[in-house]
């Protein structure tokens, strides 16, 4: 899990950094579900976005620095 936490996750369709990863859901079969990110916050903004669930299946590639997820 340290490995992935030390990625940064970017959305292939804007571009942007979405956040980091502060947990990994894995299902009743030992496999990852989805991950947990704790959304990037805007320099104006005074209250912190809530979490998002990127599924498995949205993230396009693992990267050695990034992985990229298309997330509409």
């Amino acid at each position: 899990m340290s490995d992935l936490q030390a990625k940064k996750i970017i959305n292939i369709s804007t571009g942007r950094n979405i956040g980091n990863i502060v947990d990994i859901n894995i299902n009743d079969n030992g496999v990852v579900d989805s991950l947990m990110i704790e959304q990037s916050r805007n320099i104006f903004s005074l209250n912190r976005e809530s979490d998002m669930r990127i599924y498995w299946n949205d993230i396009t590639k693992i990267g050695e620095d990034v992985i990229l997820v298309k997330k509409d």
